[in-house]
């Protein structure tokens, strides 16, 4: 093993969403805890240049430096525009290789790649090209490529992709599973010899208190919630009006029926899905004073999010990573799951599924009435967590292990 490995972290989204910074968090602080001074470029997938930029100014951990890819940063219509949308279709090996050009100076002498972002590898978002080709571009190289810290899947509903990802998946160095739902289906699918169970990185990020012009204090015994606006898909039927109203509905039929007070608490605020703008419409619809309910604004970093979220009696997030804050510090936490993650990490934890809500269960009635009941059985609830997430934390930290004994294998 060289001194001073240099791995690059490739697939990810911008800090404006939380998880990922807390993905990027977690994986360092993994990684030093096997290797003596690592350094990381992170490749990562912007909206636009300038929260590139901004995220690049302000990291403020010297061995990370940030590159973006060259994806989905140019405005439609454009010449640029163009270029791309006719090289993706004329030559498409070329336009890999120019999404990902920025990785090119490092991929020689890195140790690995890690492909991170949590759930890139399914069907939420699309079919997940961008992601496999990233692989492609890696095994050509003679790179360990390892898929790190995620859910996988399923693609039962595509049957021909299925088949694609399960030739696919056989090809990559390692893929470390964040939740046991994803070892299962991998399994299913004949996916085994190079499957690894460990745990979401976030579990370790390390919470901090805001300082300075950020400082917040907050009530004691308060109870947190996070609601995105990606959950209009599955309660809604995607129309945004009416999840607003559902969601408004369900903020104040909690507050009546408690006397807690409450922060509605964003985790994502990038442009196309931003959790704050959607709970300040929700906010807005609540005729309760600001005393009882107070919306968070979103100039925290993923440690001081994660510093807030310690702080609730009880927390009921739809962000993945919003939960994962709450749950690793041992905060009561009622998720809502449209996907496989949710669910493998609750099995994971809690051993079931008790605290986990369908879209379909959603409503203001069915949300409140979860929430007293997991109120009343607080302390048993944060006793069972004081004795899981400890393992958790191991699976985790046991994913730089893995990669040392592949690393000793290539």
């Amino acid at each position: 093993m060289s001194e001073n490995p240099t791995f690059i972290l490739a697939g990810n989204g911008p800090y404006d969403n939380r998880g990922c910074e807390a993905i990027v968090r977690g994986t360092v602080k993994i990684l030093r805890h096997y290797y003596k001074d690592p350094s990381f470029l992170c490749i990562s997938n912007f909206q636009n240049n300038e929260q590139f930029e901004l995220q690049y100014k302000e990291e403020w951990d010297k061995a990370i430096t940030h590159k973006k890819t060259e994806r989905g940063i140019y405005e439609i219509f454009t010449p640029k525009y163009f270029f791309q949308f006719a090289q993706r279709k004329m030559t498409p090996r070329r336009h890999r290789n120019n999404i990902y050009k920025g990785m090119f100076p490092t991929i020689k002498e890195a140790e690995a790649v890690l492909s991170i972002g949590g759930d890139n590898y399914s069907l939420d978002y699309g079919i997940p090209k961008l992601f496999t080709e990233l692989d492609n571009l890696v095994i050509e190289n003679k790179k360990p490529m390892i898929i790190w810290g995620a859910s996988v899947g399923p693609f039962d509903r595509m049957p021909k992709y299925e088949r694609y990802m399960k030739n696919h998946l056989q090809h990559v160095t390692g893929v470390f599973a964040r939740e046991s739902a994803t070892v299962e289906y991998l399994e299913r699918i004949g996916i085994i010899d190079n499957v690894y169970m460990t745990s979401d990185p976030a579990f370790l990020l390390d919470a901090s208190k805001p300082q300075f012009k950020k400082e917040i204090e907050i009530e004691e015994e308060s109870i947190g919630i996070n609601l995105s606006p990606l959950m209009a898909k599955y309660v809604s039927n995607g129309n945004m009006n009416n999840w607003i109203n559902t969601a408004s509905n369900l903020v104040e039929e909690i507050a009546k029926r408690t006397d807690n007070k409450i922060y509605l608490i964003p985790h994502v605020s990038v442009p196309n899905s931003n959790d704050y703008s959607f709970l300040k419409d929700v906010r807005a619809k609540i005729r309760i004073p600001e005393e009882k309910i107070t919306l968070i604004p979103p100039i925290y970093n993923a440690g001081e999010i994660k510093w807030i979220i310690s702080k609730m009696k009880l927390f009921a997030g739809a962000r993945t990573h919003s939960t994962i804050a709450a749950l690793s510090s041992c905060i009561p936490t009622l998720s809502f799951a449209y996907s496989i993650k949710a669910k493998g990490i609750n099995r994971d934890v809690f051993g079931s599924d008790e605290y986990c809500m369908n879209p379909e269960d959603i409503s203001p009635k069915t949300v409140a009435d979860k929430i007293e009941m997991m109120s009343d059985a607080n302390d048993k609830i944060r006793s069972n967590l004081k004795t899981s997430i400890p393992n958790i934390e191991k699976k985790a930290i046991l994913a730089g292990k893995y990669l040392q004994e592949i690393m000793g294998q290539t």
